[in-house]
């Protein structure tokens, strides 16, 4: 059997098409028009079996794929692949390759890992805490976690896989009048927030208030920017204020202390390493009795607090669940990553046609994902997935970045 073959072999068994609406058109589109024809592409996506359905369609795309190893994995899916002769990469391994002559032409990144890589083409990375390893990138860097679609993932998938990993660790169930601390107002913590508003629990989020005023300055200037320096954040207060969830300055400490030390649930998605690591909150958080946990990929509770106080070790929470993210919630995120790889290839073909040098260094660095590529994703989505009313849902409580 071809790889292809061997993929559905595994996601017939277990995936309606309508939970992967998104990624199940590209790969009928591209079995037909084979963009990476030829083209060696690493994903470095975490490895999980809900993530194959990406693997899946960018072999049908023709890709010759390389996937990247990362700590956050399913060692049977390792295996899998492995088995079937895909290579599973370290990023060491892969430099050691360059240094052969051995290059792929796309990377496709998740947190950044691979960004110490020289691909012929460009790179897709799919995270926000990945973006600071590409500031001086030498090739475009696409970022999917800068538009809407990908806060499918954070704002719906992401809670969701929260509060299944709790009620997986016996610590859930009924959430009703529990007190819950979350910190970050961004995509991940407003979805966190409000799905334990859904869910009966007592919220608090704490943020940078000023941060977020300026950042609401600073995503108007750049609103129609396709090379930004930077890539804000979005900030969601004013939309978790609505939802009677309380927002408490971060820089308050005292009144934050005390949240943490009366709260039954804390947890962390500022994304920010060191984020809690404040002497007045390291105390709060070695007395506290309330669960902790984070749902990023940086420690943000700082060397102070051990990794045994928090579940999972500090790593993100959700990734003890066998799907960390649901599959329905991720379609969207996974199928830009890809599609954004088909843009870096089409734009690479433009140029070399053009042979245009000046407008080969200009292509470099960080861009956001084109909107015709996430409408024409949100479309399927909506149409053909099962949580279509979750997103018109959704996009109509929480103001779009594009708006």
């Amino acid at each position: 059997m071809d790889l292809q073959s061997i993929l559905s072999s595994v996601l017939d068994e277990v995936y309606e098409k309508n939970e992967y609406p998104a990624l199940a058109a590209l790969e009928s589109e591209w079995t037909h028009t084979r963009p990476f024809d030829g083209l060696r592409v690493l994903v470095a996506t975490p490895i999980y079996r809900n993530t194959m359905t990406e693997y899946r369609a960018l072999v049908a795309g023709g890709a010759d794929l390389l996937v990247g190893f990362s700590g956050m994995n399913d060692p049977d899916v390792v295996d899998f692949m492995r088995e079937w002769g895909v290579p599973v990469v370290t990023p060491a391994e892969m430099l050691e390759a360059e240094s052969r002559g051995e290059f792929v032409d796309l990377v496709l990144d998740c947190a950044g890992p691979f960004a110490v890589l020289h691909p012929k083409i460009g790179f897709v990375e799919l995270t926000r805490s990945g973006v600071h390893y590409y500031k001086n990138a030498e090739k475009p860097v696409y970022v999917a976690d800068s538009g809407i679609v990908k806060r499918i993932e954070t704002s719906l998938g992401t809670g969701d896989g929260y509060f299944r990993a709790l009620e997986k660790l016996g610590l859930g169930g009924d959430f009703e009048g529990n007190k819950l601390l979350v910190f970050g107002s961004g995509k991940v913590g407003s979805g966190i927030a409000l799905q334990g508003v859904r869910r009966g629990c007592n919220v608090t989020v704490v943020t940078d208030l000023k941060r977020g005023q300026s950042q609401t300055a600073n995503s108007e200037n750049a609103e129609h920017s396709t090379a930004p320096e930077t890539m804000p954040a979005g900030d969601f207060s004013a939309v978790l204020l609505q939802n009677d969830v309380a927002v408490v300055d971060c820089h308050d400490y005292a009144a934050v202390a005390s949240l943490i030390e009366n709260s039954d649930f804390v947890v962390t998605a500022t994304g920010v390493k060191n984020a809690l690591a404040a002497p007045e909150l390291t105390e709060a958080l070695l007395s506290t009795q309330a669960n902790l946990a984070n749902m990023g990929v940086e420690d943000e509770y700082g060397e102070a607090v051990p990794a045994e106080k928090v579940l999972n070790a500090k790593g993100p929470l959700n990734f003890i669940l066998e799907e960390p993210t649901h599959l329905k919630y991720i379609d969207t995120s996974l199928a830009l990553h890809a599609a954004l790889a088909e843009r870096l290839v089409q734009e690479a073909a433009t140029l070399e046609d053009s042979s245009d040098a000046a407008s080969a260094e200009n292509s470099a660095g960080l861009r956001f994902p084109p909107q015709e590529i996430e409408q024409r994703l949100l479309t399927i989505a909506i149409q053909n997935g099962v949580i279509g009313p979750e997103i018109c849902s959704m996009l109509g409580g929480i103001p779009t970045e594009m708006d």
